[in-house]
């Protein structure tokens, strides 16, 4: 059974940017891409590197939707639902993330 589990305070997150948080045995990468409370969780492992490095990636908007860019080798990957702009047969966990009471919680 799945539960919320708390990673860090919204405050803690710098709008536009993303961090990396060990939730359980998986390293996730948590996206706030402006001041809202609009957070977005992934998986921090780039498929195409073989590295964790998603977090590191930058922010981007294509066709009215949010996208991370691999930091390694460019790729984009969908803040939605994970799949590859270049490749739409590879895709990434995504995983469900709130805010509750000021804590960033993911649920995997």
């Amino acid at each position: 059974m799945s539960q919320w589990i708390s990673v860090c305070n919204l405050d803690d997150l710098i709008p536009g940017t993303g961090v990396c948080a060990l939730v359980g045995d998986q390293q996730v990468a948590i996206f706030r891409p402006d001041n809202s409370e609009q957070l977005f969780a992934l998986n921090n492992k780039d498929p195409f590197a073989q590295s964790n490095v998603l977090s590191r990636g930058i922010i981007c908007q294509h066709q009215n939707q949010l996208w991370i860019a691999s930091p390694l080798k460019k790729q984009r990957f969908s803040l939605v639902d994970g799949h590859c702009l270049e490749q739409p047969d590879i895709k990434i966990a995504c995983y469900q993330i709130q805010v509750h009471q000021g804590q960033v919680q993911v649920r995997l």
